[in-house]
């Protein structure tokens, strides 16, 4: 199993990971910090990673949602620890499905936005090219990695796993306090990267404080397989997992839950009746 968590409230697979990594300002980070956490520094720095991966065959709670099972995401993302746990927090997520973002923002706050978006991975016998793009405000942008077919697993004292391995994701609530959970999948393998391709307005996407970044070039970039995953709610969600199943598990959780994602798919986008929502 990928998680010990009794019922995970997300599995998918992660497919083709670009981690494209940038040493930045403590100050930048500081209001997305959860409260209780500090930076965790790679070689004395914070660092952001700007990620572009595929979602495959997502389910919430053992549910496959039609139309929304495949799709792209791109987040931005900083490193956080808690004593010896180390972990993640998102300044942006963007995926290209309203109902998505809009049950994400619901349930764990996260700072998701829906924009048009794509995604194409092309393999032959000699290389696997990944590209994303993304449109925010009228104005598309790409990131384009070229890569060894072959993979390999980079140590764990290096460079490549302090990005892309962790195991707990947090937020902040609407009332201010911490939220935690549980991201759960074997470690990655990862392909040489040979090539890499940006034309990123760090401006539109993400507002004027990151513009910088778009005469910086990455300290690096990683090109991970990815895998399949478990999502697990942790500290501060009783109350949003009780909304879908106070005291019933299985096909009572099951059935609350499509009876959410089902009215948000289908819009307009507003609170299917009867939802109300409060985070701990």
């Amino acid at each position: 199993a990928l998680t010990t968590a009794p019922r995970p409230f997300l599995t998918a697979a992660w497919r083709h990971l670009i981690l494209a990594n940038y040493a930045v300002d403590p100050a930048l980070l500081a209001p997305h910090l959860p409260p209780g956490l500090e930076l965790d520094l790679f070689e004395g720095e914070p660092h952001v990673s700007l990620v572009a991966f595929d979602f495959r065959d997502t389910r919430v709670l053992g549910i496959p949602w039609p139309g929304h099972r495949d799709f792209p995401e791109i987040n931005l993302r900083f490193y956080v620890r808690d004593g010896d746990q180390r972990g993640v927090v998102f300044v942006r997520e963007y995926v290209p499905k309203p109902a998505i973002a809009l049950i994400a923002r619901w349930l764990y706050n996260e700072p998701y936005r829906a924009v048009p978006m794509r995604s194409e991975v092309r393999r032959g016998p000699d290389e696997i090219s990944v590209e994303h793009w993304l449109k925010v405000g009228g104005q598309e942008s790409r990131i384009r990695v070229v890569a060894s077919p072959s993979l390999r697993t980079p140590p764990e004292d290096g460079e490549a796993h302090f990005f892309k391995e962790h195991s707990w994701g947090h937020g902040t609530s609407r009332k201010g306090t911490r939220l935690t959970y549980e991201v759960a999948h074997p470690v990655w393998a990862t392909h040489e990267v040979r090539k890499v391709e940006m034309d990123w307005d760090w401006a539109r996407i993400y507002g004027e404080e990151w513009a910088h970044l778009a005469d910086e070039e990455p300290r690096s970039v990683f090109l991970a397989s990815g895998s399949e995953v478990a999502v697990s709610p942790n500290h501060g969600f009783a109350t949003v997992m009780s909304r879908f199943a106070p005291s019933a598990p299985g096909a009572l959780a099951r059935h609350r839950a499509d009876h959410y994602i089902r009215g948000a798919a289908r819009g307009p986008w507003r609170l299917p009746v009867p939802f109300s929502l409060s985070m701990s």
